[in-house]
């Protein structure tokens, strides 16, 4: 068995570093274009490139004779999608955690809680009339703005300065969001997500609303925290990728 980590918006690979030590398997943890290993111009990243850069990783890696379970953490839900479509039979499982699921055919910009956006739909409105793009930002100039940014318990010391190193925040593309995806090639494959009850980015009734967007039945786990588990409880997110 082979864990196939799509991270979410902001971050790279790394943000799975404090889960790697439970899990008991192979462990693919990708960068999406643009991040990390993945040197690409941020501000026209597609949906799609991200989807094939993944695919690529899963070749590169001698595992061709594994069962894949694909494990994606909040935007990082728009590629998985495209990874059912491309693997069909070869994925065992898809977990998602706060993951964006967007209604069929729809974007990420559906997932996103009506303020945020609104807001960045103005900007890009803003961006595509003045002939601009817009990224977001990298490590924060101060960051214990991030302590309580996830919801849940406010962040320790350690798990802060593990979420702001440059090695795991980074810039990042908005221009994913704005592509349509399709879950129907995921139907009939087994589908579990973990939704975070004290989610602030991803509010849980939000989370229940893309629950609900997925095909066929999802099995469905709550943790009690907020809404990067790998980093505050990484035990209990690798209980349920165990199965």
């Amino acid at each position: 068995m082979t864990f196939v980590l799509i991270h979410g918006g902001g971050s790279t690979g790394r943000f799975w570093d404090r889960l790697l030590p439970f899990l008991d398997g192979e462990v693919i943890a990708v960068d999406l274009p643009g991040r990390g290993r993945h040197p690409a111009p941020l501000a026209a990243i597609t949906v799609d490139d991200e989807v094939a850069s993944v695919l690529d990783d899963i070749e590169s890696a001698d595992v061709a004779g594994d069962r894949l379970v694909v494990v994606a953490h909040s935007s990082g839900g728009l590629v998985v999608p495209g990874l059912a479509a491309a693997l069909g039979d070869r994925v065992d499982r898809i977990v998602l955690n706060a993951a964006l699921v967007p209604p069929e055919g729809g974007r990420g910009l559906d997932c996103l809680q009506p303020r945020h956006r609104d807001g960045l739909v103005a900007a890009l409105v803003d961006a595509d009339r003045d002939g601009t793009t817009i990224t977001l930002p990298g490590p924060p100039d101060d960051p214990e703005r991030f302590r309580t940014a996830y919801g849940g318990d406010p962040l320790d010391d350690d798990q802060l300065a593990f979420v702001v190193d440059p090695v795991r925040c980074v810039p990042d593309t908005v221009h994913h969001y704005r592509q349509p995806v399709s879950w129907s090639a995921a139907a009939g494959l087994a589908i579990t997500y973990v939704v975070n009850e004290r989610d602030r980015p991803v509010p849980t009734s939000l989370q229940d609303e893309m629950i609900a967007n997925l095909p066929g039945a999802t099995a469905v786990t709550r943790l009690d925290g907020g809404h990067i588990p790998a980093v505050t409880h990484p035990g209990a997110l690798a209980g349920v990728l165990a199965g």
